[in-house]
């Protein structure tokens, strides 16, 4: 598969995400005002809802498709909903990414990177090759400056099936009986997790099919996570005799303790509202409606500082294992440094002089 890394006009928005309000410190949309932009294009369309986490339908008479990547759907009336080619064109490499990743695809639009897995014949198992294609583009994407959010997401109907058995079957026939080869890949697969945890960019997994073991495991690393209502998740290493002892790791930071152990235990999948109710994603999607939510869900982040987003990231994490004396000792301190930062300065003063903030990442 090519790797297809190009980049799209953004979506003209007349009708774009609110100031933050004047009312307080915290500020946050009036009741009023929709959370995403309700244009794409030049053709205007009933604002997303969402209450309690699920997306409500918008008005009759319009319909919305998700966008494959590298492409993008014109959203128009129902009765006229046509698939457009947009403009394309070859971008230069993006900086550090100069190599090729057959496994991933990636597109770069208006600061959101996705890196979407392109194995679906191998239900995108975490292979050693598919973790370290996923490894290398995470990489990239820390060290350059033009991508604020990242989407992680996958083609077909699984968007993974955890690790690849067959390569797990096939190390039993070395002389160790496999045990160097499931070290070795256990290890990639802990070093993997743990590099979207500390990434310093946000990550939101993008589910729009199974998520299972070591695939539900990648979901509960991401920091945000966003699946359609036909998206299943589990944990059923414990059906075939193999307890899933590191995705446990992620999924118990994730949900409550007697959720997580009755996934891993009956090794039975959840629907979506089930894993939002128990805290593994944010937001249930209509599949019709995901490509204009994920779009506005991540522009809305990438439209931060992404200096803010790095620090704040990275405390959250750090002050979670803490003792609480300890915790609020950490983030007191935190909170100091970025006050000190250039983009503090600048969004304060934004905030009093009520007009938009002009980040510097610094």
């Amino acid at each position: 598969v090519q790797r297809n890394q190009t980049r799209m006009d953004p979506p003209k928005c007349v009708n774009p995400v609110a100031p933050r309000g004047r009312g307080s410190a915290g500020g946050g949309h009036r009741a009023s005002e929709p959370p995403f932009c309700d244009t794409v294009g030049a053709k205007t369309i009933s604002p997303v809802v969402f209450r309690d986490g699920e997306v409500m339908e918008p008005a009759k008479g319009r319909s919305f498709s998700p966008i494959a990547p590298g492409r993008q759907l014109a959203i128009t009336a129902a009765a006229d909903l046509t698939e457009q080619e947009p403009e394309m064109t070859d971008l230069a490499a993006v900086p550090a990414a100069d190599h090729e990743n057959p496994l991933v695809g990636t597109l770069l639009h208006n600061g959101v990177y996705r890196i979407v897995m392109q194995r679906p014949e191998r239900m995108n198992a975490l292979s050693r090759e598919m973790m370290a294609a996923l490894a290398a583009e995470l990489t990239a994407a820390a060290e350059n400056p033009e991508i604020r959010v990242i989407l992680l997401g996958a083609e077909g109907k699984v968007f993974c099936a955890g690790h690849d058995l067959k390569e797990l079957t096939a190390a039993r026939a070395e002389a160790d009986r496999g045990r160097g080869t499931y070290e070795k890949i256990m290890r990639q697969c802990s070093d993997l997790m743990q590099q979207i945890v500390r990434h310093p960019k946000p990550v939101i997994a993008v589910v729009t099919g199974v998520a299972t073991a070591a695939g539900c495991q990648l979901v509960a690393s991401c920091d945000l996570a966003l699946a359609t209502d036909t998206a299943t998740f589990c944990t059923p290493g414990v059906n075939i005799g193999l307890f899933c002892s590191t995705p446990m790791v992620a999924l118990s930071r994730n949900v409550a303790p007697k959720h997580a152990m009755e996934m891993l235990l009956t090794g039975e999948s959840i629907d979506a509202s089930t894993a939002k109710a128990f805290g593994l994603i944010n937001r249930v999607v209509p599949r019709d409606y995901l490509e204009q939510v994920v779009q506005k869900y991540a522009e809305t982040i990438a439209s931060k500082s992404s200096h803010t987003l790095k620090v704040g990231k990275e405390a959250f994490y750090r002050q979670l294992d803490m003792p609480l004396s300890d915790a609020y000792d950490h983030a007191a301190n935190v909170m100091v440094e970025n006050m000190l930062a250039r983009d503090a300065e600048e969004g304060i003063d934004a905030f009093l002089q009520k007009r938009d903030p002009a980040w510097t990442d610094s």
